[in-house]
């Protein structure tokens, strides 16, 4: 390209039409019985420059991943959770079985205009803003420069970027980087969308945060698989799972079905005095059975720390104070015992 043909192209405007291209055969959608992801008996081997199998990153995985649902694969590092994403997308080839996503096999790339993918770290350029990233993955997908502009201020709000959106990136902290990344994902309004530890670097407020959007994604109508090995974000968000360890496919099934424990039973009441209590047990006794605990039930650390949060954003200065603090000069603006 000589001088005056780059100098045309930086200064002919744009048109708000979409551009014309080729026409190629876009992936039909799949039925809608059909599963949006078919593995079967999936198996990935990593070789050394001789070829010869260094590692055996999955070994004869088989699920399937029906459409409107978060899927989540679970498992420890090393599990073969990224990799199997990469053989979703195309990006490794499997050592043997079948992939079927969105109707089409794996290697056939122009399934991916239907995907959106968040890596487990997000490559993006350092210098642009939030706007221009998304304006220039927008133009990958030979968007309208009007659908782009419509689609950049969007999911720019959606994410909780709108006052940080002409900051470059290189300014960002980790938990902007995996929004503004999320961002990028959803730019092309995928059906099926990846994301790999989506959580990671978040602090608990970022974290509820990306709950919430991956929620929404599900009431929208997309189906989203993520991996994760943080258990606490795949049993808030995920209809099913997948635990794999080392290569291999250990538990499938809907959540609350795996967490149940079919062979107990918990009993949960108001407050009950001593008398009440020694007799509930003479009737538990009575029946074969033994009581093994009574307690009271307690909230998670994230549930405490974010009602901690909203009531301080609801109630400024107020503090909790030791009761065997020192006196402070300043008359506190409220007690804990309030």
């Amino acid at each position: 390209m000589d001088t005056n043909e780059a100098v045309n192209n930086e200064t002919m405007p744009e048109s708000d039409e979409t551009p014309e291209t080729a026409e190629v055969d876009t992936p039909a959608a799949p039925d809608s019985d059909e599963p949006v992801i078919k593995i079967r008996n999936l198996s990935k081997i990593y070789r050394d420059f001789w070829g010869r199998p260094k590692v055996q990153a999955l070994n004869s995985l088989s699920l399937d991943v029906q459409k409107g649902e978060v899927f989540g694969l679970l498992g420890p590092n090393g599990s073969g959770k990224t990799t199997t994403m990469k053989l979703l997308l195309g990006l490794l080839f499997p050592s043997g079985g079948d992939i079927t996503i969105l109707g089409e096999t794996a290697t056939n790339v122009e399934k991916n205009e239907r995907i959106g993918y968040l890596p487990e770290e997000s490559y993006l350029y350092r210098f642009l803003n939030a706007g221009e990233t998304l304006d220039f993955y927008g133009r990958l997908f030979n968007m309208s420069k009007a659908d782009r502009r419509e689609r950049v201020d969007r999911y720019i709000e959606m994410v909780g970027l709108t006052h940080a959106r002409h900051r470059q990136l290189k300014e960002y902290s980790k938990g902007m980087t995996r929004r503004i990344g999320l961002a990028q994902a959803l730019i092309n309004d995928p059906d099926l969308v990846l994301l790999d530890e989506p959580t990671t670097g978040l602090d608990p407020l970022g974290t509820r945060d990306m709950k919430d959007l991956i929620l929404k994604l599900r009431d929208d109508g997309k189906t989203v698989v993520m991996c994760s090995h943080l258990l606490a974000d795949v049993q808030d968000v995920c209809d099913r799972i997948a635990i794999l360890y080392e290569g291999e496919l250990k538990q499938l099934g809907r959540v609350e079905d795996l967490l149940t424990e079919q062979g107990r039973t918990r009993l949960m009441t108001s407050r009950l005095d001593d008398a009440a209590m020694a007799e509930i047990r003479e009737v538990i006794e009575r029946h074969g059975a033994s009581v093994e605990t009574i307690d009271h039930p307690t909230s998670t650390l994230e549930e405490l720390f974010l009602r901690t949060v909203e009531e301080s954003r609801e109630r400024p200065g107020r503090r909790f104070v030791p009761e065997d603090a020192p006196a402070s000069d300043e008359e506190p603006a409220a007690n804990e015992s309030e």
